[in-house]
């Protein structure tokens, strides 16, 4: 519906939809999203120049939106330290633990304009199938013995897109390195060593990310190398950077 109708409305116009649950839901590479009621779960649609900052950088639209997501939470004033990340390219965790959130991104390029449909989904009250944002700020409450309210979903929405706008106009002044500092402050993989391509492949150390948002790794005796991520997995539970 909304990929009809961003073509319809004037550019100035702003279009966002919302869902309260999802029932055919789509994460990368055909994956199916579960989408219960509890999530916070809409689509944006926003449009980027082609000759721009963020025009020439497009895969970097996943990482600003992933970073939105957290900051979100964690720019509310006494949510500093509510344990939520991002992971490399477009997944939002609970410290390198459990992933409650996913970010999918889908542009189209009409003579110099980028329409770019961004759909995101995040837990935000439902305890299953792993985590949600709520019990994080229950556990962090029963921890530190503060009272932090439980957040809804149409709130954390509504912040993530009033986040992302600024991060957006940050990017467009001043590129990667205006948000990149932000970024690598939340992000889980910060000198974590892995494997590449299988289990016995060879070890390289995660560096950061290049200028057009992709996997900066580096091996010993080879330099840094860049690995794009339509085609590579970053699997976390094996600590491996595989061919999908």
């Amino acid at each position: 519906l909304i990929g009809r109708l961003m073509f319809e409305l004037p550019e100035e116009m702003g279009l966002i939809a919302v869902a309260v649950r999802q029932t055919q839901g789509k994460g990368r590479g055909g994956n199916v999203w579960l989408s219960p009621v509890g999530c916070a779960l809409s689509t944006l649609h926003i449009s980027i120049p082609l000759h721009s900052n963020l025009g020439q950088r497009i895969p970097f639209i996943q990482h600003l939106v992933s970073l939105a997501v957290v900051e979100a939470v964690r720019s509310i004033p006494g949510y500093e330290d509510i344990e939520l990340r991002v992971k490399w390219p477009n997944d939002i965790y609970y410290s390198d633990l459990m992933k409650l959130g996913g970010v999918l991104v889908n542009s189209t390029l009409i003579e110099t304009t980028f329409h770019i449909l961004i759909g995101f989904g995040f837990n935000v009250n439902n305890s299953n199938p792993t985590i949600c944002i709520n019990d994080l700020i229950a556990k962090f409450n029963k921890e530190e013995g503060t009272e932090l309210k439980p957040l809804s979903a149409d709130c954390l929405i509504a912040r993530t897109v009033t986040v992302l706008e600024r991060l957006i106009e940050i990017f467009q002044e001043k590129g990667p390195n205006g948000v990149l500092p932000q970024y690598y402050k939340y992000w889980i993989h910060s000198g974590k060593r892995v494997r590449l391509r299988d289990e016995e492949g060879p070890l390289a150390w995660i560096v950061g990310i290049d200028d057009y948002g992709y996997l900066q790794v580096h091996q010993e005796g080879k330099g840094v190398e860049s690995v794009h991520p339509d085609g590579n997995s970053f699997d976390m539970l094996r600590n491996l950077i595989v061919p999908k």
